[in-house]
């Protein structure tokens, strides 16, 4: 059984990635294998299942984790996260993005266990939350989805509108000392320094 039968892995993928010339960017290579095959791969040891949220499941479809698209069209990752939560089964969901090439087990477990009495667990990570990389209760569904209906909000206005553990950057050191989690390839220059490949 998963250690965290609760939990759905949910990679959010949305994005057109014009920086990176329209690429999946889930698809760019880390060690040989597409970032979002390892994470998928690390969700499937973790959770009790996983997803894939793209509005073009084609780039992503041999990778074999179900793919729903965004609900709202247009919000970015918001979007991407209302969709996730909208479409999981289970009362949460953790999120990262598809392009996050150095997700960890030890930092999933971390924020796993100060999820009790919150609706969401969030890193702040050099004064900035990282809500992409979190765990999301279900009960946020309706406070997000209000918001979209309202507006453009960002993540982090998302993460600090609901009723979040804010694990502190010293803690998270204990786990990611450089903050590696939160990094992702949003183009070229970023892939070739974190030693992706297409």
């Amino acid at each position: 059984m998963s250690p965290l039968p609760d939990c759905t892995g949910a990679l959010v993928a949305g994005g057109k990635a014009t920086r990176l010339g329209g690429a999946a960017k889930g698809l760019l290579r880390a060690g040989g294998e597409p970032i979002a095959a390892r994470s998928l791969r690390l969700f499937g040891e973790l959770f009790a299942g996983a997803l894939i949220v793209a509005n073009d499941p084609a780039p992503y479809a041999a990778l074999g984790a179900p793919i729903v698209a965004d609900v709202v069209a247009g919000k970015g990752a918001p979007g991407g996260l209302h969709a996730a939560l909208a479409a999981a089964p289970t009362p949460w969901v953790f999120t990262a993005g598809c392009d996050m090439p150095f997700l960890s087990r030890e930092g999933i477990l971390l924020l796993a266990a100060r999820r009790e009495g919150v609706e969401a667990v969030i890193v702040e990570w050099q004064g900035r939350l990282e809500p992409l990389h979190a765990f999301w209760s279900r009960a946020c569904l309706p406070y997000v989805a209000r918001r979209l209906a309202d507006g453009d909000p960002s993540l982090q206005s998302l993460g600090r509108g609901v009723r979040a553990a804010i694990v502190r950057e010293g803690d998270w050191r204990a786990v990611d000392p450089e903050g590696r989690a939160f990094e992702n390839a949003n183009t070229p220059a970023d892939a070739a320094r974190l030693g992706l490949e297409r």
